[in-house]
Parts: C-alpha cells; structure tokens; sequence
C-alpha cells in the first residue's frame, strides 16, 4: 500500500489516443511480430512527488482475423508526467487504440513554501 503524509491528495485524469495506424498502413496495422509505441504524457499541474499512475485501454479497433494481444502499463513515472507504452506481437492487428488514465498522488500545497 502506498501512504501520503499530507491531506491534500491531486487527482489528474486524461486520455490518449495513441495511434490510428488504419489510416495510413502504420505498423501495428500492417506488421507482424513484437512492435511498442511509447508516448510522453504530462500532468496539467506536477504532483509534489510520482503518482500513481492507472492506465486502462478504453477502445481498441482488431482485426477480427488475428488474435487480440496487447500489453499497456506507465513506466517512467514523475511528478511532472509518465511515459505510456503499449506492446503487441505476433499477428495481432491493431488499426486503433485509445488510453483513459488516473494518477493520484501528493498534490503540492501552494501555501507551503519550497526552501533548499
């Protein structure tokens, strides 16, 4: 379980549509094998320190010949942003994808001073 030690908690959400490779035969649509797009988000306003990040596909767009694989996840995460990755492989074809995510971390108290 991840604690926070001060009351005020941020709560960002957003979404990502991470590619639409239909529309110009891109590689998730046209390739076969492992294939991984990675995509910097960043927060409206930074937490005080890394959230935790829920990413969750809200509509992907197959091709009902193949199998349906994928693997989304936030890696990289700071207090200003994550970077958002999703992987495929095999014969998967994807033609759309799009991401919703939350992150709820420390929110920085704008009455509290940083001092070095």
């Amino acid at each position: 379980m991840r604690r926070f030690d001060q009351q005020q908690i941020g709560v960002a959400q957003g979404q990502v549509l991470l590619f639409s490779d239909f529309k110009h035969d891109g590689e998730m649509w046209t390739g076969a094998g492992p294939r991984e797009i990675l995509q910097d988000v960043r927060f409206d306003t930074p937490f005080r320190d890394p959230p935790v990040v829920h990413v969750a596909v809200s509509m992907w767009d197959t091709d009902a010949g193949s199998n349906q694989r994928g693997d989304v996840t936030a890696v990289d995460v700071t207090a200003e942003g994550y970077t958002l990755r999703f992987g495929t492989w095999g014969d998967t074809r994807i033609a759309r994808l799009r991401i919703l995510w939350t992150a709820i971390g420390a929110a920085r108290d704008p009455d509290l001073w940083d001092v070095d």
